[in-house]
């Protein structure tokens, strides 16, 4: 949210820089994120002075110069060569001195001394195009005879510099979406120490011309629109805006578009009441209805896209048709263009529940729509009213032509908050004088209906949505008071705590750790993911996506199943940034939604699950004058998956091995452990990458965390002397079947010498058509120690002899 700093002080009497006011709103949680400083007319008119043409003559050389002498004030008078054909003696000027710098665009100019056509030039006489004061460029600016030589430019227009204040606002402080929000909390902590009060401009002077045309209003659905207050206004003439308006829209980055329109932005953005100017002109059958529509009516909206409507959603109609869906945007019939010469002015307070749903499902992000599902103040309606009303009177004219009509069946009811002064303090941790807080309680418009001994009993307007509970009205007085002025208790009271085992925030760290000394970069995607993801795969179905309700966007609107398309998004973006080279690490929690019939409890059918995922791509080293670039492989992922496997308790050559699902894999392994998954790694599927317009191959591997956490709380580790007999190593050529795989072979080895086999290694694999149909050769090594004497030769051999037996017996192997 942006505000200005001129227009923030019309409503509070304090002389602060923009510095100290910054500082002051992000002390008490509304975080300037950005201090801009803005000028009306860019370079602010530095340099750029009134003179006086003294001399003008032809140039020399040149018909279309004329030679001038220009009085600035200062000095002796400049020669100035000018192109202008209006250029004349006598004339009152705008003139550039040396070391001026203008602006075209983009671009700038800085006035040097120079010579054109050989006649000396020292300054630049301009047109109002070259100093951002209008856009004529027939000849330079004539100023009336009664401006003063010498006096900057600057002052002579009267320029106002200005400050933009960029507030990052948290969703439950929409009571400070506006400059009279801001003001009214800046002015409760400037109270504490001086008699400082926000101040509203009157509206008492607001006054009913006559009635010769009052638009009745039928609000038929009070639920969604519990107060609706409107007016007319006839023979307005719209046109653009004063240049004091325009100029308070430009700062906070709105573009003024006709006085009518820049109006009710101007008043959204004082009081943060959104408004909607309808051409009474075009309101059929004279008469306002606030209803709903049937399903999927169709509706064109202010930017030319028509759209389906929901039947909930709420619409401002005539005696017809809609015209403007409530609380979110217009309708391009209604509108006030320049032929317009009555308005129909709303100003309503609509349910934030019915306007959420209503934006999120129409796409539609709006300065009204943001209000008002944040919740907006009831009792503003008629002051905003007002307020729009007297500004369109001042400054298009018109007459206001009926009395306000003001539907409101049912009054919002304040919120009766109970707190106790004890409770204050233990929150805060400081005693707080009771002066002090009823100074704070009054400056946010929280008032004090009763003292009871250590009770307050306080009544909240409706306006302040997140106040109303004690503790809520505890950190009110907390911010405003200063969370800086509460001192560091000198001792700190604590409980012991035990962790359990293992402890899973260990042994993440511990993986953690791990992967980032590999070069690995830790990401966090967000659990809210596109749901339309799934469409397509039997791994993850769409059936069992969790739905969100009312989603920020499409994009938005689902849990995700699995970590694989947030790191996906993310390698997308880098690639997209020039840096293709990634490995990657996330540990989330996935979701999934089970329609379990006749179920217990409606949470049986939602499940949680943390898991870790990994993803490689691209070069694994960069290519050097020692060598070229190396790619990743689907064996580079398997060393780390093993390494973490083995770290945690588990041995990944003893998982049952499967195909990883072909959906979400070209090719890949899934390790199970007793019919469950622990893991599955490949590479992506093809279709997934360009779904995405990922080009380079992608590694991903998957961990369920809490089954590998779980083994971790299994894993005992004991400590032994190192060896101080040696190992040896004996090898095989076996010849198999080749539909053998090596973890069989492996297994078998262990299963035949359980004391002196320390490992076995696959070192080369070999098919070819010497050897025979379906037959390959492993070449295996094999690793011996025993830790208590060193091995004979005969241990050796009769090892190696029960090892190929073994082989022969269980696989049919063949020494080669």
């Amino acid at each position: 949210m942006k505000i200005s700093y001129n227009w923030l002080k019309q409503y509070i009497n304090v002389e602060l820089d923009p510095e100290r006011i910054a500082e002051i709103l992000t002390s008490i949680g509304l975080e300037v994120e950005n201090l801009e400083k803005h000028q009306a007319v860019k370079g602010g008119l530095e340099g750029v002075v009134i003179g006086e043409v003294l001399t003008c003559e032809k140039h020399p050389d040149a018909d279309k110069l004329s030679c001038t002498t220009v009085n600035v004030g200062s000095g002796e008078p400049l020669p100035i060569v000018c192109g202008a054909p209006n250029v004349a003696k006598g004339q009152k000027v705008l003139v550039a001195t040396v070391g001026t710098t203008l602006y075209f665009g983009d671009d700038e100019v800085k006035i040097k001394k120079a010579k054109l056509r050989g006649q000396p030039s020292e300054g630049m006489i301009c047109a109002e195009d070259e100093l951002g004061l209008g856009k004529s460029h027939d000849g330079i600016m004539v100023l009336p005879a009664d401006a003063v030589v010498g006096t900057p430019a600057k002052e002579y227009f009267k320029l106002e510099d200005d400050y933009q204040l960029e507030i990052g606002l948290t969703p439950n402080r929409i009571d400070a979406a506006s400059h009279f929000g801001v003001a009214r909390d800046l002015a409760a902590y400037l109270a504490q120490e001086s008699e400082v009060k926000a101040l509203r401009p009157s509206v008492d002077s607001f006054k009913v011309d006559n009635t010769s045309r009052t638009i009745p209003v039928e609000v038929k659905n009070a639920e969604a629109c519990p107060r609706y207050t409107g007016v007319t206004i006839s023979n307005v003439k719209v046109a653009p805006s004063p240049e004091w308006l325009q100029n308070r829209l430009r700062v906070i980055g709105l573009n003024p578009i006709n006085n009518i329109v820049d109006i009710t932005n101007f008043v959204l953005h004082e009081i943060g009441q959104p408004l909607h100017a309808f051409d009474a002109d075009k309101i059929e059958g004279g008469k306002v209805v606030v209803s709903t529509l049937p399903e999927a009516t169709p509706f064109v909206t202010l930017d030319g896209q028509e759209r389906k409507l929901n039947a909930e959603d709420l619409m401002i109609c005539n005696a017809t048709k809609g015209m403007c869906i409530a609380g979110v945007f217009g309708g391009s019939e209604s509108g006030v263009s320049e032929s317009t010469t009555s308005i129909f002015l709303e100003s309503a307070h609509f349910n934030p529940v019915w306007v959420r749903k209503t934006a999120r499902r129409h796409g539609l992000n709006t300065d009204a729509s943001f209000r008002f599902e944040r919740g907006s103040d009831p009792n503003i309606t008629v002051w905003a009213l007002k307020r729009a009303a007297m500004l369109i009177k001042e400054i298009a004219g018109g007459e206001i032509s009926s009395e306000i009509v003001d539907v409101y069946p049912t009054p919002v009811k304040d919120f009766d908050v109970t707190i106790s002064l004890k409770r204050v303090t233990s929150l805060i941790g400081k005693e707080i004088p009771l002066a002090t807080i009823k100074r704070i309680l009054s400056g946010l418009d929280i008032a004090i209906v009763s003292e009871n001994g250590d009770t307050l009993q306080l009544v909240v307007p409706p306006y302040r949505v997140d106040v109303q509970r004690e503790a809520d009205v505890v950190e009110e007085i907390l911010r405003i008071y200063g969370y800086n002025n509460i001192e560091i208790p000198e001792k700190v009271n604590a409980s012991l705590s035990y962790s359990t085992h293992p402890d899973k925030n260990k042994i993440v760290n511990l993986a953690s750790d791990y992967l980032t000394g590999m070069n690995f970069n830790e990401i966090m995607c967000n659990s809210l993911t596109k749901a339309s993801y799934y469409d397509g795969l039997t791994t993850f179905t769409p059936e069992n996506v969790v739905k969100i309700l009312n989603p920020l966007s499409n994009d938005l609107n689902g849990m995700r199943q699995t970590l694989l398309f947030g790191g996906l998004e993310t390698i997308q973006r880098n690639i997209n940034h020039k840096s293709p080279n990634l490995k990657l690490y996330e540990f989330g929690n996935c979701y999934k939604f089970t329609n379990i019939e006749n179920a217990d409890n409606a949470l049986k059918k939602y499940s949680e699950e943390l898991r870790m995922g990994i993803w490689i791509t691209g070069d694994r080293a960069e290519e050097t004058w020692t060598g070229k670039s190396q790619q990743v492989s689907f064996f580079m992922l398997k060393g780390y998956v093993n390494a973490l496997l083995k770290r945690f308790g588990y041995d990944a050559d003893s998982l049952e091995a499967v195909e990883a699902p072909d959906d979400v894999f070209d090719y890949g392994l899934q390790l199970m452990d007793n019919g469950k998954p622990v893991v599955w790694f490949g590479l992506v599927n093809s279709k997934l990458r360009d779904a995405l317009d990922i080009k380079p191959e992608v590694f991903f591997a998957e961990i369920r965390w809490d089954l590998l956490t779980a083994q971790a709380g299994k894993v005992k580790i004991a400590l032994k002397e190192i060896a101080r007999f040696p190992e040896v190593r004996r090898d095989l050529a076996l010849l198999i079947d080749s539909n053998v795989e090596f973890a069989q072979v492996r297994k078998i080895a262990f299963a035949t010498e359980r004391k002196l086999l320390k490992r076995v290694n696959l070192f080369d694999v070999y098919q070819g058509a010497n050897l025979g149909t379906n037959k390959k050769s492993y070449a295996v090594s094999f690793t011996l120690q025993d830790e208590t004497k060193t091995l004979t030769d005969n241990q050796i051999d009769k090892t190696m002899d029960n090892l190929v037996k073994a082989f022969q017996k269980e696989i049919g192997a063949q020494l080669r």
